[in-house]
């Protein structure tokens, strides 16, 4: 059966941006292939809660928080889980879209070097702009599913050119290991592939997309196909940075300079290339996500036309440009925003397993028994990384 591609193409695109290299990058340095199991993990995890996501969107035709807001029936918890989910998913993308903005500007400094580098931020800051402002549902659709390709072929064909051990790539993958130290870099892992705020812009852009209940089908089988994509671009990251010789890397484009003495100027620019694209696809998903949740927090009702609505994204990308432009580094933001996002998944992905099993919401759409049983893992696993993270933070672990 023909795969229409469709919005999971975008949440892909957001979940692999710089963030995703920086720290694929990092468990591949100094791991090897050893933590493999955990991107695994974790895009079993994302397809799972992701099809929820889109579900609840077909069936509403509503926005996540705007369905968590009507359904909270005490006023208190109400104003507490919107300023959370606020609070979070829109001042945590700004500082997401430093990240993403030095990504790409990193890309095309591997592309056209240092000369203009200064002007980097504001070139991608620019076209992002245009993308957004300009673009409507279908132009961003398009665009952005030709960047996850040009992303996806830069980055598979750089892990080819490392010629790379298979076998024990199949060993990475099912048998789980936890190497000393490593604890925070598995957190990384998940909270850089099972993204919250891609759970809020999944509902809305399922709701753009598709208006029948009858679209459900192909919509799991979007989600499904465009996870699995990005899960395989982000092994080939960890892959690549296997054979970098080094044990450590202190800048994202480390990965490209560490590749040139064994092969060549090609994997530079392969990198360059694949860098690029993720960083413009999540600059350019980032405050679409974080615009749409406002839209649904406050709501407004409002398309992307809307002033308010480009408001909310027309800030976020300029907050981004500006951490750029004042030098602050964009590997600690993105590192510190990953662990963040492991903490932040559980309450999230709370919500929307509570969400997707109330009746008078979902009809006879709601999760099987099946689902609710693979929701509740993820909801546990989740809650236990994060707890680890934060008694590895203050050294109690």
């Amino acid at each position: 059966m023909k795969w229409k591609m469709g919005p999971g193409v975008l949440v892909a695109a957001a979940f692999i941006g710089p963030g995703t290299v920086a720290v694929c990058s990092i468990a591949g340095v100094q791991y090897g292939y050893l933590l493999l199991w955990a991107l695994l993990l974790s895009v079993v995890a994302t397809v799972i809660l992701q099809e929820m996501a889109a579900r609840l969107g077909i069936v509403t035709q509503k926005g996540l928080a705007h369905v968590i807001k009507v359904e909270i029936g005490v006023r208190w918890i109400k104003i507490l889980v919107l300023g959370l989910i606020l609070s979070a998913i829109v001042i945590g993308n700004a500082a997401y879209e430093g990240g993403n903005i030095g990504g790409a500007s990193l890309g095309l400094e591997a592309i056209f070097g240092q000369e203009y580098i200064s002007f980097y931020p504001w070139v991608v800051g620019f076209f992002a702009f245009l993308l957004l402002f300009f673009g409507n549902y279908e132009v961003l659709e398009k665009v952005l599913i030709s960047l996850v390709v040009v992303m996806s072929i830069s980055f598979l064909l750089t892990a080819i050119i490392t010629k790379p051990d298979i076998s024990a790539i199949i060993q990475g993958l099912f048998i789980p290991k936890i190497p000393d130290g490593s604890i925070l870099t598995i957190i990384a892992l998940v909270g850089t592939t099972v993204v919250p705020y891609n759970l809020f812009l999944h509902t809305s852009l399922v709701s753009e997309k598709w208006k029948s209940k009858e679209n459900l089908k192909e919509a799991r089988r979007d989600t499904v196909l465009s996870i699995l994509l990005g899960g395989m671009v982000s092994m080939a990251i960890v892959v690549t940075a296997t054979a970098i010789p080094s044990n450590e890397i202190t800048n994202i484009m480390d990965m490209t300079k560490g590749l040139e003495p064994l092969y060549g100027e090609s994997a530079k620019y392969f990198m360059g290339i694949g860098l690029f694209a993720a960083g413009i696809t999540s600059a350019i998903t980032a405050p679409l996500a974080a615009a749409y949740v406002a839209n649904s927090c406050f709501g407004w009702n409002t398309t992307m036309d809307s002033i308010r609505f480009k408001l909310v994204w027309m800030i976020i990308l300029l907050l981004g440009v500006l951490f750029m432009s004042v030098g602050i580094k964009p590997l600690e933001i993105i590192k510190f925003a990953q662990v963040t996002n492991g903490m932040l998944l559980p309450i999230i992905a709370i919500f929307l397993l509570w969400i997707v099993n109330r009746k008078t919401v979902m009809l006879e759409y709601q999760n099987t028994i099946f689902q609710n049983i693979l929701g509740i893992i993820i909801i546990i696993l989740s809650v236990i990384l994060g707890a680890k993270s934060i008694l590895t933070v203050f050294g109690l672990f």
